[in-house]
């Protein structure tokens, strides 16, 4: 069945009618794109999740047998939830020349333009072939490209360049930084708020970790190393949740938090790592670890 084309702008306000939160599944999205491009004669191939609620859609315009540019990008859009938004952030409204909604920019939109422009694809009678690729779950941890990557990895032949249209401003960036995320755990040893000297106190402990880290952010910060072809221009690290005891009156047993560095190519994370680690075995903490338990 043939598919009406649709103008990059309606093609935006559909996807953008989809609520593709991480949290969610992206499989309405996903049929919809599917469907589409199914209407011009093109087959797409789905790569699911675990458990089948998201998936990954990869289609090839031009031949198949040659390797070509793939245009890729993310469905999954993060969460509104207690934002306060002036319109509805799943409906695209137009003001002043710019779309607002969920997506629009990161990052719909560039999916949006490149579907809109498969008729002019086939129409150029490719001899290089474009490949779409489409995602889930950027937003949590880039975890849909990976399934994606791995079946690409078995083909005979793949993609020999990938463009991901990531909101930059329209200026072309070629590298990326790396990132790395860490959960530490942090275990004391549980006591009533009375008899502090008879507990440890995990969350003491793990806030000293995390001032910790703060120095060696602000220590990137102010002393490099620098490379003016990022922003910032040093590497970063951020600690983005905590959690931790039970009650005022109780000496917390346990706390975990969540930390990342994202890194210049040449700082090397696990020689970050090294470092933070070095305090976590500061003989101190040791002895703080070997204060007799009582019971209470």
């Amino acid at each position: 069945m043939a598919t009406k084309a649709l103008s990059p702008v309606e093609m935006i306000s559909r996807l953008v009618s989809f609520d593709t939160t991480s949290r969610d599944s992206n499989l309405a999205l996903i049929n919809f794109a599917r469907d589409y491009l199914d209407g011009f004669g093109i087959a797409s191939e789905l790569v699911f999740d675990a458990d089948r609620r998201k998936a990954n859609l990869f289609a090839t315009i031009g031949p198949a047998d040659q390797p070509g540019i793939m245009l890729s990008g993310h469905t999954d859009v993060v969460p509104v939830d207690g934002q306060k938004w002036a319109t509805d952030p799943f409906r695209a409204v137009e003001r002043d020349g710019k779309l607002f909604a969920r997506g629009s920019s990161d990052m719909k939109s560039f999916l949006a333009v490149a579907l809109a422009s498969v008729p002019q694809f086939l129409a150029a009678k490719l001899k290089t072939p474009i490949h779409l690729g489409l995602t889930y779950d950027e937003e949590v941890g880039c975890l849909g490209v990976r399934p994606l990557i791995a079946m690409l990895k078995a083909r005979a032949v793949r993609p020999r360049l990938c463009i991901i249209g990531e909101p930059t401003m329209m200026q072309p960036v070629i590298a990326h930084k790396g990132k790395r995320s860490y959960v530490c755990r942090v275990h004391g040893h549980e006591a009533h708020s009375s008899l502090t000297h008879a507990g440890v106190n995990a969350i003491e402990a793990a806030a000293e970790i995390v001032a910790y880290l703060k120095g060696m952010a602000r220590r990137r910060r102010d002393q490099g190393p620098f490379d003016p072809a990022f922003t910032p221009p040093y590497t970063t690290i951020h600690t983005g949740t905590i959690a931790g005891g039970t009650a005022l009156n109780i000496v917390p047993r346990d706390c975990h938090f969540e930390f990342e560095i994202r890194h210049l190519p040449d700082d090397d994370p696990d020689t970050m790592r090294a470092e933070l680690e070095r305090p976590c075995r500061d003989p101190a903490a040791r002895d703080a670890r070997r204060q007799p338990r009582r019971r209470l």
